[in-house]
């Protein structure tokens, strides 16, 4: 157990009754709701104190709509909710309004648009970085939800808006059961020198198969872990994703035996204290 409540920076909400999920349909496991109720239930057993939401990638004319339901779960005093991790569309010429009435809602701490579901393209247009690099005047991180193969395109992302915070979710989605090191490896190291990056320890044991080892896991986040130190990098359950791997208790688990021999101090750091900084909570 950790001296203080950890904070997890990347929790998924789903209401179907409330919210459109068009994505939902292609992953049956995933396709139902997804309470904060029952997310605090287990986050309070693990010393879980706090979380950031992270958008769910509803459907575009809903994306306010989302970060107005999580204003009213974190006002509703279930969970200590810090802020959300609001859907953006960069590539939209309406942005900067948007972003004007994003940066006016307390909760927003940052914002994530998924890029793993576009074409790379998307992101290399004009509008896009144009609009991205808006986000330097709030100063308001931008996480990276790309596969391993498009952390080149994370590189550029982060090279073409240098006074933009970002942070790469997921240890940049390492295909871990299929053994993909060598590339993702490099990548990642060449990533972690740019400065305006940090790093989520999350999600990985979705992508270990069904037999995955916590040694196995052990390479790939330690990976993470040195390239990027102990003061840019933050963790995250990934609920309920990380369901698909074992579930939020395991991934816990498996964090805890992978980080036991690192200081006290780095620890803190990973588990809230990094964090703290990056979004200013």
């Amino acid at each position: 157990m950790t001296d203080t409540p950890i904070l997890d920076t990347h929790l998924h909400l789903v209401d179907r009754g409330r919210l459109d999920y068009p994505w939902l349909s292609g992953a049956p496991p995933l396709d139902r709701d997804w309470t904060l109720e029952d997310y605090a239930r287990e986050a309070r057993r693990l010393g879980i104190g706090g979380a950031l939401h992270m958008e769910v990638d509803v459907a575009d004319p809903l994306i306010e709509a989302e970060t107005g339901w999580i204003e009213e779960l974190a006002a509703s005093g279930v969970f200590p909710i810090r802020g959300a991790i609001a859907a953006c569309r960069p590539e939209s010429p309406d942005f900067e309004a948007f972003l004007e009435r994003a940066v006016g809602r307390d909760i927003v701490v940052g914002f994530r648009r998924p890029l793993h579901v576009v074409p790379d393209e998307l992101s290399r247009g004009d509008i896009f970085r144009a609009n991205l690099r808006r986000l330097a005047g709030p100063d308001l991180p931008f996480d990276l939800c790309v596969l391993a193969r498009q952390l080149p395109l994370a590189i550029e992302l982060a090279d073409a808006a240098p006074e933009v915070r970002f942070v790469l979710d997921h240890c940049g989605v390492p295909d871990i059961a299929g053994g993909g090191w060598d590339s993702w490896a490099r990548d990642i190291t060449e990533l972690a020198r740019r400065p305006n990056v940090s790093a989520k320890i999350s999600g990985v044991i979705a992508y270990g198969g069904e037999d995955w080892t916590l040694d196995q896991l052990t390479r790939w986040v330690m990976h993470t872990a040195e390239a990027f130190g102990p003061e840019r990098i933050c963790w995250g359950g990934d609920w309920p994703v990380c369901t698909l791997g074992g579930g939020l208790s395991t991934w816990m688990a498996a964090t805890r035996a992978i980080v036991a021999d690192w200081s006290a101090a780095d620890r803190a750091a990973l588990y809230g204290g990094t964090a703290e900084r990056i979004w200013k909570l």
